[in-house]
């Protein structure tokens, strides 16, 4: 078995958990007893957590077009899968521009931006038990029902890339904050966002030890360095309450915890 070491204090995109041993996945089967974490982009794992973690192998990393479908291993990187659309002249998945993260991962959580969500393209995936359609997959936004590894994505093929609309996306990712974070830290409620609810009860720029929501979006729970598990779980326990307590909806965490 190929394992490798992660410090996910480095590996991590906020910057928080523990040095452990990561199993390296390199072909398709059952491997249920591990997480996928794959670039560990919306993850907040603590020190203690007990759980084996693993990540997709290079041979899920790549992108190949058959019969007008575009299957994507899903160890591929959101920026490749950006750069081949963008040469091959394949339109829709403008908005992967500058969205972190692995294509398996992408598609576990229906990531996106606002009404741009990767569910809107995709025509199904690949687990281990073979191509499973979309038609037959529950997904909402951010949400699917997937409980196994997906080892490849299957795309339709619309040409007419947009570099137009990706320089939208980049300028609307410009607006978020540029220092460690696990991106959007809950999911907008029905109807509202989750930052404006976060900057109305008074949360937006508060902070405690070097973890804060960010005075430039109130829904990026950010690092300033030295953040620790225990000061993340605070200010999300604590927004989560105040937000009850005003507006009486229930805040669900975007970002993954692994306790």
């Amino acid at each position: 078995m190929n394992y490798k070491t992660v410090d996910f204090k480095r590996y991590s995109s906020i910057h928080i958990g523990p040095i452990k041993n990561v199993f390296i996945i390199d072909e398709i089967g059952d491997f249920k007893d591990f997480q996928i974490i794959g670039r560990a982009n919306n993850l907040l794992i603590s020190s203690n957590c007990k759980k084996k973690f693993a990540i997709l192998g290079e041979s899920f990393d790549y992108i190949k077009e058959e019969n007008g479908l575009l299957y994507v291993g899903c160890a591929t990187s959101s920026g490749k899968l950006l750069t081949y659309t963008r040469k091959n002249d394949i339109a829709n998945l403008e908005f992967l521009a500058k969205l972190p993260g692995n294509i398996g991962g992408l598609v576990k959580m229906n990531a996106g931006l606002k009404s741009w969500e990767i569910f809107n393209y995709l025509h199904s995936i690949k687990t281990k038990d073979g191509y499973i359609e979309k038609k037959d997959l529950d997904f909402s936004y951010r949400h699917t029902n997937i409980d196994s590894i997906i080892f490849e994505a299957v795309f339709h093929i619309e040409k007419g890339f947009s570099k137009d609309m990706q320089n939208e996306f980049v300028k609307m990712r410009d607006n978020q904050p540029q220092i460690a974070s696990a991106g959007s830290c809950f999911k907008n409620p029905k109807g509202d966002f989750a930052g404006r609810l976060i900057e109305a009860v008074g949360l937006k720029g508060h902070r405690i030890g070097d973890m804060e929501f960010s005075n430039t979006h109130a829904n990026f729970l950010v690092n300033h360095g030295n953040g620790t598990f225990e000061d993340a779980i605070h200010l999300i326990d604590l927004a989560k309450k105040k937000v009850k307590e005003e507006f009486n909806i229930d805040l669900e965490e975007e970002i993954i915890i692994f306790k």
